[in-house]
């Protein structure tokens, strides 16, 4: 099987790697539209971020010669890459999947992951066969799910993927401060509360992902908040506590765009066109482009949570 990697960073490596592991022909495009060649491919991977994905199919338009004939997986962060490479290929041709191992790049470049976790796909087409994307996978020895509803997949990734991410980038501190808090991370619980409405208004279930229970984390959120913040705080310190997240680490990496649009501001779009409030999410997106943006506001927030908090106001 020949794959086709769009995105060869930590996690399209970590996937090219394996599925090279197993015996298949891995070609990584390259980063300049007009170095990109055709081919043909049985799959192609898009792995980057999320509000890369426009460039990802035009890489994807130039070098598949029959893209009828190639499935084309996205384990990308965030809510709207399936429905726009859905739109270019046909939704057919395209298979929603959450990655939920921790990957890094080591000295070589190469993604390394960390122990735990799996990979989850969801067909975005009705009739799209995937036993033989499964079976693939599998081979590979990463645990792997088959998932009906590709909306639950893509938003239960989205429920784990805002929890101490945007708040530690903009606080620019590690989840191990943040949860030590008591009023930030009451906002935590809040914008978790607030992706549960969401999910919940728009007809979309929590599932479960591989490694993460994201229905408990749901439910333990519902708690009153005393209650809620030690069972959350535990988990979340344990999981990521020395970990930054990856909004935190694109601001200091200087990048003047983070998936922050496609995660907390996917959520707070979601919410205002059902009729959701959203206060906390939309203050996190709002927050996290203007940063990202505008490099020299993020003095007023560091380590200030008090700077925080009024931005979001009573609300919450």
């Amino acid at each position: 099987m020949r794959v086709y990697v769009v995105g060869a960073g930590a996690v399209g490596t970590y996937l090219g790697e394996l599925l090279r592991g197993i015996g298949n022909e891995i070609v990584y495009a390259p980063r300049e539209l007009e170095a990109v060649e055709p081919l043909d491919a049985d799959l192609a991977l898009v792995t980057v971020k999320a509000y890369d994905t426009p460039g990802a199919i035009e890489t994807l338009r130039r070098a598949l010669r029959d893209p009828s004939a190639t499935t084309i997986v996205t384990p990308q962060n965030g809510v709207g890459n399936e429905e726009l490479l859905a739109a270019a290929f046909g939704a057919e041709n395209v298979v929603a999947a959450a990655l939920t191992v921790p990957v890094e790049l080591d000295a070589s470049g190469k993604g390394v992951a960390a122990k735990g976790g799996g990979i989850a796909l969801a067909p975005v087409g009705a009739s799209n066969a995937q036993n033989w994307l499964l079976a693939a996978f599998g081979a590979t020895a990463l645990p792997t799910t088959a998932v009906t509803d590709y909306r639950a997949l893509k938003w239960s990734k989205l429920a784990l993927n805002v929890v101490a991410n945007a708040s530690c980038a903009i606080l620019d501190v590690l989840p191990e401060q943040l949860v030590h808090w008591d009023a930030v991370f009451r906002l935590e619980i809040h914008a978790i509360r607030e992706v549960r409405a969401t999910m919940k208004a728009l007809g979309i279930a929590s599932i479960d992902l591989p490694r993460y229970p994201v229905r408990v984390l749901q439910r333990v959120a519902t708690l009153p908040s005393p209650v809620a913040r030690p069972l959350l705080a535990s988990r979340i310190a344990g999981a990521r506590g020395e970990k930054p997240p990856s909004l935190l680490l694109d601001l200091r990496s200087a990048k003047h765009r983070t998936e922050v649009e496609f995660l907390n501001g996917a959520v707070a779009r979601a919410a205002r066109e059902a009729g959701v409030k959203a206060p906390v999410n939309t203050t996190y997106a709002r927050i996290v482009s203007d940063i990202a943006h505008m490099p020299q506001l993020w003095a007023k927030y560091r380590e200030r949570p008090a700077a925080l908090l009024a931005e979001v106001g009573p609300n919450a």
